[in-house]
């Protein structure tokens, strides 16, 4: 049983190495697409505009939804294209990998949903609204826990993703320290038209030059 398990194991890792030229093809449509998602969805969050707590809340992880169902479609057009099954081993690692940070975003998404959604109670502090430092702890925290969970697949597809994931992460902080100034009258992140750029510079921005890199890092291989 447990020489079995090692060989499966061992089969997989063996096979991720192999498609790594793969994920890289499959990895560069799809950041290149969650990257114009982010940005389209902040341009529209500004102008709608979205400007509560709830409302910021549900916007984005409809968001996260649609880039998810399109990468979803992408990842499976680029296996039938290849003549592949869609769920293997490998896919399924990395899934596994992205899997527990990426749930506990989406929990946390809810709970503080549930938190803003409650009636405010006696009149609001003046300057930032305790609802909003939750909004901006709250944009933080995807940031950062979407940062862990792609250090977590770049174990499995390709070294460049790790330092992507990196970046998501040291953005989460300074977000986390932009609010701490902010409290100070030093740095205006607590905005809403700056709250959805914060999204859309992390989101969109980032994932969008990944792609754009990959294409082309893609392209001079191919050529050589």
């Amino acid at each position: 049983m447990d020489n079995k398990w090692a060989t499966d194991n061992l089969q997989t890792i063996r096979t991720l190495m192999e498609r790594t030229a793969l994920y890289r093809r499959a990895l560069a449509p799809i950041m290149s697409f969650a990257g114009v998602v982010g940005i389209l969805a902040a341009i529209a969050g500004v102008l709608l505009p979205v400007q509560t707590e709830s409302a910021f809340i549900g916007y984005w992880l409809g968001v996260a939804i649609v880039g998810l169902v399109g990468a979803f479609v992408l990842v499976r057009r680029q296996a039938l294209k290849s003549s592949e099954c869609f769920w293997s081993p490998p896919t399924r690692r990395v899934a596994t990998a992205l899997l527990p940070c990426l749930t506990t975003g989406l929990f946390l998404a809810i709970w503080f949903f549930a938190v803003c959604s409650k009636p405010p109670v006696g009149d609001p502090p003046a300057g930032m609204t305790e609802d909003r430092q939750m909004i901006i702890c709250l944009v933080a925290m995807w940031a950062i826990l979407y940062g862990c969970a792609l250090h977590a697949a770049g174990f499995y597809t390709l070294r460049g993703i790790r330092l992507l994931g990196w970046l998501f992460v040291a953005g989460g902080f300074v977000i986390l320290f932009g609010m701490l100034a902010d409290q100070r009258q030093d740095f205006p992140v607590g905005s809403w038209p700056t709250t959805h750029w914060i999204m859309g510079g992390l989101f969109g921005l980032l994932q969008l030059a990944y792609g754009i890199y990959l294409f082309f890092t893609e392209q001079r291989g191919n050529a050589a």
